[in-house]
């Protein structure tokens, strides 16, 4: 061996020895990590979880929102794979320049796959390093970057990885073309365009190198490149929160423990709340100590999968890109409030592993915590958010009053559009739900206005408080009689449907307008239904995601146990919230029944011939229903569309009107904006920033159509509102109206009839 290479051995092998121990002792760091969080069963249907893996791994399924991206990250991501046996090549060289891995380095396809994806490797970060540069927050829009979706990501970090890889197959490229220089030196016959067909040319560069230089060089660019890859290694063992770099290893384990194994996103029903791994129940509430803790409340309370989903997160910025309470300046950024959460559970971690380790269970117990602050931060703050403080991660290492600041926390409208743009199937809603319910239930922090709700709910089992005896009121002056379970039938099986009317279908008159119209469209067609008048109670929805869950269950029980004695089998409902309730959640609590949206049974009903709209645009009926309009817009109810995959049966609807124009809004289906109503937010004042049904109508508006479709009263409130505002300020037209695909059909029809 020559100088050089001895120099190159001790280097190379003292750095790789360093690397490997580092990394070896950052992954059992962070295993521990992981186990201090409570237990959580994901190994279920394994095939179907492997499965999900290689399909979201080799098909890049969800990174295919932006296709762009998604073919660089894919050739990036196979290139680290493919070219790490060029890594093994190079300590072969370090000692020989001729060294290959026997058979494989002389194969010919893998020579071609090897030379192809360092090239694409290069296009593909290079192509991702400029687009991190074109998206920076000092190009983005306004004045604090707030619209890059890279705002507050580490960029030295992602810079870091970035040209690493950009290093790496530079020196594969680079020792390829040596390789192919050195064996015309020996007339070797694999020094050919058939083993080297997209870097011979690169080997001709330095056919004038004498064979000793070629051999010199090989040994410093093989150095070079292992350096290269031992301080990435390096550097993401001394920093395992890095997720720009971790989440290549840590995305397979997330994505295969992912909560649905058939590979469906983390939304529809939230995740029961669990104690000692058991459901919490009304029954099991009785068994359980006085001194439970209920949701999350510390880090520690979080589930290992949560740790592992925190840890996973990339800093992409997708989540934050669409998520309603960031576009309308408020504090939640679902990105930022898992880096936060990430930083602070890696950094108590070790204070809790100690306490565990001397047997105090508890790291607020100790004699060193008075020195490790950490561990007496409370993970959600009690004061409000402060507008003039900068919008950062967390710091863990800093003083701080509290790790999420409450109105972080209370800002989501549970929308799931983060959960459903994460390429590496993070679960945000349910983390926000669970520590919604600490402090709820535990801590009775909770916005002034949830109060009044929890109040009605309780009391008369509705949120606007309103007598039960009222909830017919809505039937009142219809052609025909609604048939009520109890007075008119005695079993919902004497009929097709049971129409659940729902608390804003009963008592807001606005949406009193959609149950009348679906309930003349199921007669006119011909299908039977009934209600249960008096016996429905709120479904829960908005009692569930602000955090109380004990008032949920109880509202869900007793609707449960109605629904079962009434023998209900087939629902349809006019409320997105109460479709996805009691299609996705009520089966945790043994209510199993077939659920459908209205805008689904009408559709099909249309489809079959049952139901004939012939209505010609811009007119109303003589009855004064509303007109199908000449041009329409349709907004996805988030509870319908992104949680439920609901997206084709309204606008079919919309296209069966004879003459309507449909326009479509820039943000739809799967991206479709969040009109506000959701996660309770609904019975909030929005008290930040600019208010979010103000941001969806404008863009309704700016289609210019006639009419703003919707399939849900929530919805139907929230940008009725915002139309009303808009109109007064005059930036809408006055004939512009909000109105549930519904009574645009009814209308239709019932000019057909005429």
């Amino acid at each position: 061996m020559s100088a050089l290479q001895i120099v190159a051995a001790v280097v190379t092998i003292a750095i790789s020895v360093v690397g490997i121990a580092l990394l070896v002792r950052a992954v059992s760091r962070m295993v521990a990590t992981f186990r201090l969080g409570r237990s959580a069963s994901r190994s279920d249907h394994r095939g179907a979880r492997t499965r999900t893996l290689l399909r979201e791994f080799l098909g890049h399924t969800r990174m295919s929102r932006l296709p762009v991206v998604a073919v660089a990250h894919w050739v990036t991501m196979i290139s680290f794979g493919l070219l790490f046996f060029t890594l093994v090549t190079a300590y072969g060289q370090i000692f020989d320049p001729h060294w290959v891995i026997p058979w494989l380095d002389t194969f010919p396809p893998f020579e071609w796959l090897t030379e192809l994806f360092a090239w694409l490797g290069l296009f593909g970060i290079c192509w991702l390093i400029w687009n991190r540069r074109r998206n920076h927050p000092a190009r983005a829009a306004g004045t604090d970057g707030r619209k890059s979706r890279f705002f507050g990501s580490s960029f030295w970090q992602a810079y870091y990885v970035e040209l690493t890889i950009l290093g790496v197959v530079l020196c594969v490229l680079t020792l390829r073309g040596l390789e192919y220089a050195l064996g015309r030196h020996g007339h070797h016959a694999d020094a050919s365009a058939l083993h080297f067909p997209l870097t011979f040319f690169i080997g001709d560069a330095f056919h004038s190198m004498s064979e000793a230089h070629v051999k010199a060089l090989i040994v410093v660019i093989a150095a070079l490149k292992i350096c290269i890859s031992m301080a990435w290694m390096i550097t993401i063992a001394l920093n395992t929160t890095m997720g720009v770099a971790w989440h290549r290893f840590l995305a397979f384990a997330n994505i295969w423990t992912k909560r649905n194994a058939d590979g469906r996103t983390a939304l529809g029903a939230l995740q029961p709340m669990v104690v000692d791994g058991q459901p919490v129940t009304m029954e099991s509430l009785e068994e359980l100590d006085e001194d439970v803790s209920f949701g999350v409340g510390a880090a520690e309370d979080f589930t290992w999968k949560g740790l592992l989903d925190f840890t996973t997160c990339t800093e992409c910025g997708r989540c934050q890109s669409q998520c309603p309470a960031w576009n309308t300046e408020k504090p939640l950024s679902p990105k930022l409030l898992m880096m936060t959460l990430r930083d602070h559970a890696h950094a108590k971690a070790p204070y809790l592993l100690a306490a565990n380790a001397a047997g105090a269970g508890d790291a607020g117990t100790g004699p060193a915590t008075a020195e490790n602050p950490i561990t007496q931060i409370p993970l959600i703050g009690a004061t409000g958010y402060d507008e003039q403080a900068p919008l950062t991660a967390y710091n863990p290492l800093g003083n701080a009053e509290a790790v999420v600041d409450a109105d972080v926390l209370w800002s989501c409208t549970t929308c799931g559009a983060c959960v459903e743009q994460c390429p590496v199937d993070i679960e945000h809603v349910d983390h926000i739900v669970d520590m919604r319910r600490y402090q709820t239930l535990i801590e009775s922090a909770f916005p002034s206005e949830l109060g009044g709700l929890f109040k009605n709910l309780e009391g008369k089992a509705n949120p606007w408080g309103m007598s039960a005896r009222a909830r017919l009121d809505w039937a009142k002056g219809l052609p025909f009689e609604v048939k009520v379970f109890g007075q008119d039938i005695e079993s919902l099986s004497e009929v097709d449907y049971l129409l659940w009317v729902g608390c804003a279908g009963a008592y807001e008159d606005r949406a009193k307008k959609t149950t009348r119209a679906v309930a003349e469209l199921l007669d006119t067609a011909g299908v039977s239904f009934a209600v249960l008048g008096d016996g429905e109670a709120c479904t829960g929805d908005s009692a569930r995601r602000a955090g109380n869950e004990m008032l949920f269950q109880a509202l869900a029980s007793q609707n449960v146990e109605t629904l079962n004695e009434a023998g209900a089998r087939k629902i349809v409902v006019t409320c997105a919230h109460c479709f996805n309730t009691l299609k996705n959640e009520y089966p945790q609590l043994g209510g199993n029944y077939e659920v459908v949206h209205h805008t689904q049974l009408l559709n099909r009903l249309v489809r079959d011939k049952r139901l004939v709209p012939v209505a010609r645009p811009g007119e109303a009926d003589t009855s004064g229903a509303a007109s199908t309009g000449a041009s329409v817009t349709y907004h996805d109810p988030c509870y319908l569309g992104r949680h439920n995959d609901v997206y084709a049966p309204p606008r079919e609807l919309i296209g069966a009107l004879p003459g309507v124009e449909y326009r479509e809004m820039e943000r739809s289906g799967m991206t479709s904006f969040c009109c506000g109503a959701g996660g309770a937010r609904m019975w909030m004042e929005e008290k930040l920033g600019s208010r979010i049904n103000l941001n969806r109508t404008r863009e309704a508006v700016a289609t210019g159509a006639d009419r703003i479709a919707i399939g849900c009263p929530f919805c139907r409130v929230m940008l009725t509102d915002g139309l009303t505002a808009e109109q007064s300020d005059g930036n809408a037209r006055e004939d512009v109206e909000v109105v549930d695909v519904a009574n645009m059909l009814l209308a239709a029809v019932r000019r057909g009839a005429e």
